[in-house]
């Protein structure tokens, strides 16, 4: 519309030049004073359908308003804020051609290759794109893509074995000898298993009711469920790298429902954020609780009931009132989490031999729990935060994705060989565990910044964590359909340097694993892979 007012105001004075000058100049034909008339007519008529309602384009509207630092793209209807995360790696890990799996001279031959996992590289691990509109004072939505996550090539690090190490995170010759199907990752039928691959650009879609009970607003779409504190962090406010084991299962998004209380606002505190905070949702919960991250989003359910999850954090130390004595005491944050459900689908049949629609296994009552504490020392100890997070997971597994080192594979008919060779048949629910602990002194919240420190040095923030959890799987040699669990450790010594806050910074991880030895007595022993790795982070916020 702009641009039209221009273009008529410009031959309006035109008009005003050329009729007078009409008359005397020589090559100036009536002929062409009335083709420049009927121009000026035309955009006159469009400026008064503009200006009478016409349709303008949102591109138009955002065109229109002033653009800078902190401001919001604004459309037709509503407001629209837009953001992103750009986060680069490169990676260096030892170089170990073996997998922890790998036996290849015992009394059943398992083939684990480690050649596509320790190579160097560089890797995309976030390009997330997200837009948030509020549409009305009580509705907002919120959308978020990531086409890194589509990538599967990639190690999991920092353990690089995988999240779950299994059957389905082995070599293709394991998959070879496990016989077809147990390496097809697109067929709808895998999915629904859980051994194949759901798409993951799509991260977040959600709407927001809000503003209209008090203390409440209410959450509908896909989204990450409240489930623990590292898991639902911004990506781009970890304190290393990537995740630990802990902060990745609860790092799941999910389709469902969920209600938002908060209670007690903090003097510093936007409204939705106060010191007792609860949450209830009901999800899908599609799968289990050990698959990987990003498996339950993007899929429909693979039965008719939803998993329950209930939350709860409350803060004993934060800025309130008097905010001088939390400046003293600093801030403290407890929090813990359940989320319980039935899984699977009814069917008492070898899910291998006898299959319906890959979801011929036994229904499981499976549940979750989470509990996490947080302190950032205040005073002259200021600079200072611990935190440390637990979870524990009872489920079972797909059919097939558990290795059977013994390869007597295990049915409800007894333990005896269903045909899956090295891969668990049908098995048991079991229970697993595991936490970590983080320390870290950021320079430019300690007492020496802006002092006595020197101005090089105050970005800086080191930390270190250790993490572990019972991560790798394999069938129990005296009964296949129940599992064994083994513990992975990690320690991690980090060190970040904040250019502009979480909104550009480096991160540098050097990963220590200590890999599970297996329990001779049974005869389950593990290679001892060399694993141990650094990543550098490169990272962009808006």
């Amino acid at each position: 519309m702009v641009r039209i007012r221009v273009l008529v105001a410009v031959l309006l004075a035109a008009m005003t030049i050329v009729i007078p000058c009409a008359s005397r100049a020589a090559d100036a034909t009536q002929a062409e004073i009335d083709a420049l008339q009927k121009d000026i007519e035309t955009l006159r008529k469009q400026l008064r359908d503009s200006q009478a309602g016409g349709v303008r384009s949102t591109v138009e509207t955002a065109m229109t308003n002033k653009f800078g630092p902190q401001a919001s793209v604004t459309t037709r209807y509503g407001k629209l804020t837009m953001g992103g995360l750009i986060q680069v790696w490169y990676y260096g890990i030892q170089h170990d051609h073996r997998g922890l799996f790998d036996n290849p001279g015992g009394a059943t031959a398992i083939f684990d290759s480690n050649d596509a996992l320790d190579n160097n590289s560089f890797r995309v691990r976030y390009a997330e794109l997200s837009f948030k509109t509020e549409i009305h004072e009580n509705i907002s939505a919120y959308v978020m893509i990531d086409p890194a996550r589509e990538a599967t090539s990639f190690p999991d690090l920092p353990q690089q074995q995988g999240l779950f190490k299994r059957a389905n995170q082995v070599a293709p010759e394991f998959d070879n000898a496990n016989g077809p199907g147990l390496g097809d990752t697109t067929s709808i039928a895998s999915v629904q298993q859980g051994s194949g691959a759901v798409p993951r650009m799509l991260q977040d879609a959600y709407i927001n009711y809000h503003g209209v009970i008090p203390h409440h607003d209410f959450t509908i779409g896909q989204f990450l469920p409240r489930f623990g504190e590292e898991g639902v962090r911004s990506d781009g406010q970890l304190d290393f790298a990537e995740r630990s084991f802990v902060g990745k299962l609860g790092n799941i998004r999910d389709l469902g429902i969920q209600a938002h209380g908060s209670w007690f606002e903090g003097c510093d505190s936007d409204e939705g954020d106060g010191r007792l905070q609860y949450w209830l949702g009901a999800f899908d919960g599609a799968g289990n609780y050990y698959e990987s991250a990003g498996q339950q989003q993007n899929r429909a359910d693979d039965n008719n009931q939803k998993d329950f999850l209930g939350a709860i954090m409350v803060r004993p130390l934060w800025n309130n009132n008097t905010c001088d004595a939390c400046d003293h005491w600093g801030r403290m944050e407890l929090g813990a989490a359940v989320e319980a459900g039935t899984h699977g689908k009814s069917g008492h049949l070898d899910p291998i031999n006898d299959p319906v629609n890959g979801l011929n296994r036994p229904l499981t009552s499976a549940n979750r729990v989470d509990a996490y504490a947080s302190y950032e020392a205040g005073g002259a100890a200021r600079g200072l935060w611990v935190r440390g997070e637990w979870m524990r997971i009872h489920d079972r597994n797909a059919p097939g994705t558990v290795v059977d080192l013994t390869g007597a594979g295990g049915t409800d008919m007894g333990n005896i060989g269903s045909g899956s060779g090295l891969a668990q048949s049908d098995g048991r629910p079991f229970s697993s565990q595991g936490f970590y602990a983080a320390i870290g002194y950021k320079l430019s919240d300690s007492k020496f910044a802006g002092c006595s420190m020197p101005g090089w040095l105050q970005p800086f923030e080191f930390d270190f964590r250790f993490d572990t959890f019972q991560n790798v799987e394999v069938a129990d040699p005296a009964n296949p359909q129940k599992t064994r669990v083994f513990r992975t450790q990690i320690y991690t010594g980090g060190i970040n340097y904040y250019i502009k806050g979480h909104n550009a910074k480096i991160q540098a991880n050097c990963n220590f694993l200590v890999n599970p030895v297996g329990d001779p007595n049974t005869g389950i022993t593990f290679h001892n892979v060399k694993n141990d790795n650094f990543i550098i982070s490169f990272q962009v916020a808006f």
